[in-house]
């Protein structure tokens, strides 16, 4: 079965197709594109690319299109992108403006174009389905909960590769089939020998996520992606009186505020200098006090969620690190986990600075009580199993 994952975008469209044989999943073709304005001519073009290229005889080749679609309200999980898809997307777009309605008309336009194909949505929360009520409750009056506002968790699909991935680098092959069936058949009961991981997901946009033996137990993003760490340049955690108190003071609206949190904060707010960490890191070594409050500020977030973590799940069997930032900045990694040896991490400074550029690897020492690991991300192949597992249960 060829199985085609669409990452949709507010102007973006980026494609994989996969050939997954006997549920093995094999990368045929991926692309993408910049600046869009009509889904349909995208699909029309990746389609002619994917024909003209040997990949596919016609549209109708491809057993099923994966979404990976953010949020959606009153609905999770790994769906059928269906009409109540379509109405959990239209009922969060205001919480993910850049995401939700853009996923619905992409549906919309792969129906329109390939009607017969099954069309299959992924939530980045499905991942987060299983959290304690304590964990995803906010102390907040009850008609504000009945509206679904509660912690969501996103980055569900980096995750849950994580999951699997580090149990697989540590010999916990229970876990490993427990993970690879999760959406299928829940967490249920497990009584092996514990896997508690701190995953730090760091990238343009970033999360920590517990996960004791391959289910989620908490994580850093809550009702939007806006929320938890500091992201590229939106503001992460924030008190909710500093917004009424900065329109009062600087005469902002409310959609003004909220432009400011969502495209001038975070990273680039603290810094002044790019939403960019490589940016930041070049401007800070060059003595920028502000670049480096960036850095510092980041890092003291993740060390944050990974430590409430560490402590709910009551210790940690590995750390990884995954994203643009967590695969490529030996630096950060370090800094992360400095001090930590009385806990049982002992990096090995070598094996870090070498695990850079999509390599993955285990960074801590031999006798390391708790390994650290670099896991390149590969969300698309996650969505992609999903989407299989699917359509054959």
């Amino acid at each position: 079965m060829k199985i085609l994952i669409a990452n949709l975008g507010s102007t973006s469209f980026k494609y994989r197709l996969f050939d997954m044989g006997e549920g093995v999943a094999a990368q045929l073709a991926s692309g993408g594109f910049e600046r869009v304005t009509d889904y349909t001519s995208c699909i029309e073009s990746m389609l002619e690319s994917l024909v003209g290229e040997g990949h596919l005889e016609s549209g109708e080749d491809i057993g099923a299109v994966g979404f990976k679609t953010v949020l959606g309200k009153d609905l999770s999980g790994c769906v059928d992108a269906d009409e109540r898809v379509m109405q959990a997307l239209e009922g969060f777009k205001e919480v993910a403006p850049a995401h939700n309605p853009a996923y619905a008309e992409g549906i919309r336009c792969f129906a329109e174009k390939l009607p017969s194909v099954r069309r299959i949505a992924l939530f980045e929360t499905a991942f987060y389905q299983w959290m304690e009520p304590a964990a995803y409750n906010y102390a907040i009056p009850q008609s504000w909960r009945a509206l679904g506002i509660r912690r969501y968790g996103f980055h569900g699909a980096s995750h849950k590769f994580v999951a699997e991935r580090s149990a697989e680098i540590l010999g916990h092959t229970a876990i490993v089939d427990r993970v690879r069936r999760l959406y299928v058949d829940g967490p249920g009961d497990y009584s092996g020998a514990p896997l508690r991981v701190l995953s730090c997901h760091l990238g343009g946009s970033s999360s920590v996520t517990g996960i004791r033996n391959g289910v989620a137990i908490g994580t850093s993003m809550g009702f939007s992606p806006q929320s938890g760490l500091p992201q590229n340049n939106r503001v992460g955690d924030l008190d909710s009186m500093a917004i009424p108190y900065v329109c009062k003071m600087l005469g902002l609206s409310l959609d003004e505020a909220e432009r400011q949190l969502n495209k001038e904060s975070g990273l680039l707010g603290l810094s002044g200098v790019s939403n960019d960490a490589r940016d930041i890191q070049a401007a800070a070594e060059a003595g920028n006090a502000a670049a480096a409050l960036a850095t510092d500020v980041l890092i003291d977030s993740i060390r944050h969620w990974a430590g409430s973590f560490f402590f709910k799940m009551g210790g940690a069997e590995a750390i990884t690190f995954t994203a643009g930032i967590g695969e490529n900045d030996a630096e950060l990694r370090a800094a992360v986990c400095a001090g930590l040896e009385g806990l049982g991490v002992q990096i090995d400074p070598s094996a870090n600075a070498q695990a850079i550029r999509g390599a993955e690897g285990i960074i801590s020492t031999a006798d390391s009580k708790i390994k650290v690991i670099v896991i390149p991300a590969n969300e698309e192949l996650v969505i992609a199993r999903e989407v299989f597992r699917r359509v054959n249960n």
